[in-house]
């Protein structure tokens, strides 16, 4: 076990280990435990009843929070002609075709979170798959990144659209804002985001479908809460 923190011991006090919270019970609860002295990431930690390795049990998607995750994301959109201007227009931190597939494959170069690409450029990433894919970076039709509507594209990631993907422990880690956002913002953030996960539900997958749910700033321990009663609603 790895050593903790006089502020991580204080804040596990503050919770019931052996207790499911509700919703609203945990993100105040979230808002106490935040004692860092920087703005903390929420996270959402959830384990599903699914088995990853087979396709009809994948779980992933996207969506819009309301109020954003806090982070405003640097994007970069490879296209080419009249969708350069689109993308520029959009809000786009980086907007071009070769010279970025050059830049990341010569320089490792990769001072953006998202990247966009139309389908007529699919041939050209196809060169820097291997090292976006790793990182979680290469644009998939799935999360909505392959597309020709870059200008769509782009304006919702800039408005805090998040992809959720189950991994191979069959968990799904995502951020849903920063604990400066109170419990209320954080609880709407919350909402949509397990309303999208629920009704994601593979019809093949078996038996109890929230494992556990859990939520955590970046610093402090974390928080579970009841993955029965979110199911009823």
């Amino acid at each position: 076990m790895p050593k903790r923190g006089k502020k991580y011991l204080e804040s596990l006090k503050l919770i019931d280990r052996a207790k499911l919270y509700d919703v609203k019970e945990a993100l105040a609860l979230v808002e106490q435990t935040s004692k860092a002295n920087f703005d903390e990431t929420v996270e959402l930690a959830v384990r599903l009843g699914v088995d990853p390795r087979h396709a009809d049990q994948q779980v992933r998607g996207t969506v819009v929070l309301p109020h954003g995750t806090g982070k405003t994301k640097k994007v970069l959109v490879l296209a080419k002609g009249e969708k350069i201007k689109e993308a520029e227009a959009a809000g786009a931190d980086y907007v071009g075709g070769d010279e970025y597939v050059e830049k990341i494959q010569k320089e490792n170069w990769f001072d953006f979170d998202v990247v966009i690409a139309t389908p007529d450029m699919m041939g050209v990433v196809g060169k820097i798959g291997r090292v976006l894919g790793p990182k979680g970076l290469m644009p998939n039709p799935k999360s909505g990144t392959v597309t020709f509507d870059v200008a769509k594209a782009v304006e919702e990631v800039k408005a805090g659209k998040v992809e959720y993907r189950v991994d191979k422990a069959a968990i799904i880690n995502v951020p849903i804002g920063k604990a400066s956002f109170g419990a209320e913002k954080l609880e709407d953030n919350f909402r949509i985001l397990m309303s999208e996960i629920i009704k994601a539900k593979p019809a093949s997958a078996k038996g109890r479908y929230l494992k556990s749910v859990t939520v955590s700033t970046t610093m402090g321990p974390g928080i579970k809460l009841n993955g029965q009663k979110l199911m009823e609603k």
